[in-house]
């Protein structure tokens, strides 16, 4: 069944470009990794959530039917440890749903500010309590299947049962027998060069958020492992198997290779997810963001820098997702001109009433555009040549007076941008005030009448009291944001 254009991407299982063919269209079920939410999201966080957003938008021009849920990690040794700093007084599950919430506020206000449609989303929280249920269940199926075992201090999975259930352990990366120990590890993140048992339930600790699980007919007091409780999400909100896991690189290993296996230790099916896409790091000056290295920020930092939220999308939206995107504040200042650039093209549409013959060439132009911008993106979310595309096309209509520009194919090709990449020009390009609009016609009158010093006089006031620049072509004045 096709719907607009085949959509292609690369699959990390495959390491190959595929058409995307959902296991139930026109329905797509897509699973992005979200937030541990102990602290600020930093701009590698925000980059891996345009991208899924950019998946969806492009599945969505495509006709698919899109259910796309994001899951928010609320309980793990990092949110553990931060809300036992911020909330001493109290209890540790009180504690620990206090800090969660918090940042979780601040990572949907920081994602709704990078253009993401958050209202798009289905979020669901590791301690929410169906969550909870349906990680007991798929402990108790492994721990029945003699894939997980009990120890002194939590329950693991056997990455050598697993294995020899006739499954691979090593589906997203190189693993050979040296890289895989019999060792347990009960740490949520660990050495990312070898691979060990790991924890699915850890038992109580006294300064620790509990939970009661029964397996068998014992139960046992603790919190969830990190890598269980993104299975127990995706069973639950999207099924197994289902089409598309998105996550940032660093994800790969060992947090997707474990959510694979023990997602279908038990089952007859070897697939998890069809297909799994991932984006690069952000680099900053080249080099990987680190605290120690003083590279490390969020988007609170470059607000306060007065750096826009969509600037910083577009620099990300200007590297392919499966290339590093350099981060400086060089190029960050460059994409922000690119975004004003295209607010001013987006603003000729309150210059211009004009509607053209669809026979007109730049009409066609436009309207071939929005192929073309669909077609880039459902090639492999190929931004950087559809936004060249996007700069080749509103550069054509630099030769034309803005009554000559079609304002519904403009329209049109506006609302494909902001659909499809999320820039939000339309909303950000609004038109200017009847004050400004009546000293413009004061100052062509000016003009006419070669009265030089009051046109340069209103061009000036409108400059220092609204920030609107003039441009004056042989027919006529265009308006520009500064």
């Amino acid at each position: 069944m096709h719907y607009g254009t085949i959509v292609k991407l690369y699959n990390s299982l495959t390491t190959q470009i595929e058409d995307v063919h959902p296991l139930s269209p026109p329905a797509v079920s897509v699973y992005s990794c979200g937030p541990t939410v102990y602290d600020r999201v930093h701009i590698g966080n925000l980059s891996a959530f345009i991208t899924a957003d950019i998946l969806r938008r492009t599945l969505s021009a495509n006709g698919y039917q899109v259910r796309h849920v994001m899951n928010l990690t609320d309980v793990d040794d990092k949110t553990i440890k931060r809300s036992r700093e911020e909330y001493t007084e109290l209890d540790p599950r009180t504690a620990l749903t206090q800090t969660t919430t918090y940042y979780t506020e601040y990572f949907m206000r920081d994602t709704h500010a990078i253009g993401n449609d958050i209202a798009a989303l289905e979020f669901i929280t590791a301690t929410d309590p169906a969550t909870i249920d349906a990680i007991e269940t798929m402990i108790a199926e492994l721990h029945t299947g003699g894939i997980a075992y009990v120890a002194d201090d939590g329950i693991y999975f056997s990455i050598a049962a697993y294995k020899k259930t006739g499954k691979t352990y090593g589906q997203l990366v190189d693993l050979s027998a040296a890289s895989t120990s019999s060792a347990r590890i009960d740490n949520d993140e660990y050495d990312k060069e070898s691979a060990h048992d790991f924890a699915l339930w850890k038992f109580a600790k006294d300064d620790e958020p509990t939970w009661t699980i029964a397996i068998g007919d014992k139960s046992y007091a603790g919190r969830p492992g990190w890598h269980i409780e993104c299975s127990a999400m995706t069973r639950l909100m999207v099924g197994q198997p289902f089409d598309i896991h998105t996550g940032g690189i660093d994800l790969k290993f060992p947090h997707h290779e474990n959510e694979i296996a023990q997602s279908t230790a038990c089952t007859d099916n070897p697939t998890f997810a069809t297909m799994f896409i991932h984006n690069e790091h952000v680099l900053v000056d080249g080099r990987k963001m680190s605290k120690s290295l003083n590279n490390f920020y969020t988007l609170e930092d470059l607000l306060e820098r007065g750096i826009k939220p969509l600037a910083f999308r577009m620099l990300v939206l200007q590297s392919h997702y499966r290339s590093a995107t350099n981060f400086t504040f060089e190029a960050l200042d460059s994409a922000a001109a690119r975004l004003t650039s295209w607010r001013n093209y987006a603003a000729l549409r309150h210059q211009t009433h004009s509607t053209i013959s669809g026979e007109d060439e730049q009409t066609q132009q436009l309207l071939v555009a929005n192929q073309a911008l669909l077609e880039h993106l459902s090639n492999d979310l190929d931004t950087p040549n559809a936004l060249a595309w996007i700069d080749k096309t509103f550069a054509s209509l630099d030769s034309l007076p803005p009554e000559r520009i079609d304002r519904a194919a403009l329209v049109q090709f506006l609302q494909t941008i902001d659909t499809t990449f999320g820039l939000q020009l339309l909303q950000t390009a609004p038109d200017i005030s009847d004050d400004i609009k009546r000293l413009i016609v004061e100052r062509e009158r000016a003009r006419d009448e070669k009265d030089w010093t009051r046109s340069d006089e209103i061009r000036n006031e409108i400059s220092n009291s609204s920030g609107i620049q003039l441009l004056d072509t042989p027919t006529s004045t265009v308006w520009h944001y500064a």
